[in-house]
């Protein structure tokens, strides 16, 4: 079975990690028409998001739970199309910002359990995010990479494992992309290295 890996917040979502107001959820340009794109090619839909939020406090597990049940709601009723599982890193980062968990982004341990849950293939599963955590979290797990260059990711900070396999304009740009290159070899544009590698 193949999968795609969605970051929620500036991928799927217009960037609201620290709102957890059901009635500010805002889907990114092109997102539904991308899931609908995505599913019609086969793919389970899965989101994978860390929210160090429920850690911190700004709001509790139940409000979050709230915005994740308009979430899916909304996908399935405007597009059509059910999320297969959703995925969330409660964990707030050290001090350094680097994760304390297996599962907080960079690390790959959400993928690898959803993998384990839904009987995922990951060499044949892809990894969508707007930062480069998502990118190295998605070759930690074995998939390949797509970067949505929409000015989330602000560090740069480039290595192997955080160059991702293609660069996309949006989420729809990035589901024509999976879907063209399926079973077959793809075009890779490297990031330039601005910064220092981890």
């Amino acid at each position: 079975m193949k999968a795609v890996f969605l970051d929620k917040d500036g991928t799927l979502i217009v960037n609201a990690s620290y709102v957890a107001d059901p009635r500010r959820l805002r889907f990114a340009r092109n997102a539904l028409a991308a899931l609908r794109q995505l599913d019609l090619a086969g793919y389970a839909l899965i989101v994978i998001t860390h929210q160090p939020q429920l850690a911190t406090g700004p709001f509790t597990m139940l409000e979050f739970a709230a915005l994740r049940r308009t979430l899916i709601g909304r996908v399935r009723d405007e597009a059509s199309v059910s999320l297969a599982g959703f995925y969330a890193c409660p964990h707030a980062p050290g001090a350094n910002g680097e994760p304390r968990c297996g599962c907080r982004k960079p690390m790959p341990g959400l993928l690898r359990a959803a993998a384990l849950a839904h009987g995922l293939d990951l060499e044949h599963c892809w990894m969508v995010g707007d930062s480069l955590n998502d990118i190295e979290a998605g070759r930690r797990a074995g998939c390949r990479t797509v970067l949505l260059d929409v000015g989330n990711e602000t560090e740069w900070r480039v290595s192997p494992l955080r160059t991702p396999h293609r660069r996309c304009a949006d989420l729809l740009d990035a589901a024509q992309f999976i879907v063209t290159s399926e079973g077959g070899e793809f075009d890779e544009r490297p990031l330039p290295r601005l910064a220092e590698t981890r």
